[in-house]
């Protein structure tokens, strides 16, 4: 693990300086629970996590922007002008920051000199904790810091979602960058992905951790799949539409849901539209659960969760029913499922404390003797959005 102190004096040693530059860190996240409602009109329950992007910056007395990442040092020194900020592919990861920077300026900031920035992340690889918007978030609160824009939260997290639409061309919503953004410790965020209300659920964990497990799958099918779902989903609201005047699956009980199925004439279609109205009432209900301190009780929503994933929205596979299935049956764990798009990437359980290395140790064997490789560990503490940081937190 890297400490500040390290990554200043690697600052210094790549651009070549004496002064101390500004430390900014931008989350991670995960999603408790309410997968695949967010392109319904449903809810979403994610919390930002002590894992992230670290950014050091320094003011320039040109133009010029300068980004080097320890995560990819063989891409070097990219460098930028403030005169032309467009996408280039040959930039590579540097594209996330750059986005940032245009549209930042584009939304009428003024930014007229450059800045040496040094990136760092211990987001674990590939894992669906969502990387790309920890760096266009921690590069919004860099440059709102650098250059005293006095910039609002949430149109920064609406310019990070801007960023990987339209600069980097990524159809996503905009729950990554929103539980980076507004991320406050010990406490998840539930929020209507359509209005963008949110209110906070505190996270009373004294007695268990959340445990990420990483499939170390590479997700090679979630980019089609993920279409796929979309258009069954859009495709089932279209035919409860006939009848019912709604916007969103989202806007739909459970028992409306039940009365009105019938109109979905394509059985696999009718399976998704289930998903989504039972995961936003899942999700709603989730709220009510933390605020009353019943983990146990979340516990099993999350068991739902995974379940309806598997059965009805099928964007588990071998690898997160392997581990999800496993930890079910740990002792001390009050529930685990699948997290982010599915198809590899993470499961998340909430274990008991004293239970966990005997946890890792079952789960992991399991997994092996399945799947052929290693799962990955981590504990994940719920901390704060975006911000800077002066000393070692």
């Amino acid at each position: 693990m890297r400490t500040i102190a390290n990554l200043t004096s690697e600052f210094q040693s790549i651009f070549i300086t004496t002064e101390t530059p500004r430390t900014f860190f931008a989350p991670g996240r995960i999603n408790l629970i309410g997968e695949h409602t967010d392109y319904n009109g449903g809810h979403v329950f994610p919390a930002s996590i002590s894992y992230g992007t670290y950014a050091l910056g320094q003011k320039r007395d040109d133009q010029k922007f300068r980004f080097y990442s320890m995560n990819f040092p063989e891409t070097g020194v990219i460098e930028a002008d403030l005169s032309n900020l467009t996408f280039n592919e040959s930039d590579n990861w540097a594209n996330y920051p750059k986005g940032m920077l245009l549209y930042i300026k584009e939304a009428g900031h003024e930014i007229t000199q450059g800045a040496d920035i040094l990136y760092y992340g211990n987001i674990p690889n590939g894992a669906g904790l969502s990387s790309s918007a920890s760096i266009e978030l921690v590069t919004g609160v860099l440059l709102d810091g650098l250059f005293d824009l006095n910039m609002e939260r949430i149109p920064m997290v609406q310019l990070g979602q801007k960023v990987e639409n339209q600069y980097i061309g990524v159809n996503s919503g905009i729950m990554d960058q929103f539980a980076i953004g507004i991320g406050k410790k010990d406490h998840a965020i539930l929020l209507d992905c359509e209005t963008l209300e949110y209110q906070y659920a505190p996270i009373n964990m004294k007695d268990h951790v959340i445990m990420i497990i990483n499939t170390n799958k590479q997700r090679t099918l979630a980019g089609s799949k993920y279409n796929e779902r979309r258009a069954q989903c859009e495709a089932a609201l279209k035919d409860l539409q006939r009848e019912l005047s709604i916007t969103s699956l989202g806007e739909l009980t459970t028992d409306t849901f039940e009365k009105n199925k019938h109109l979905i004439t394509n059985e696999i279609n009718q399976k998704r539209a289930k998903h989504a109205v039972y995961e936003n009432a899942r999700t709603l209900e989730a709220l009510e659960k933390l605020q009353r301190g019943d983990l146990q009780g979340f516990g099993k929503l999350m068991i739902e969760s995974h379940q309806s994933l598997r059965d009805d929205y099928e964007v588990t596979g071998l690898e997160l029913d392997t581990i999800v299935q496993a930890a079910w049956k740990q002792d001390g764990v009050l529930g685990a499922r699948m997290t982010g798009a599915g198809f590899g990437g993470c499961a998340i359980a909430l274990v008991r404390n004293e239970k966990v290395e005997e946890f890792k140790e079952n789960i992991n064997a399991i997994y092996h003797e399945v799947v052929g490789y290693n799962a990955t560990f981590y504990t994940a503490a719920i901390g704060d959005g975006a911000k800077e940081i002066s000393k070692e937190d």
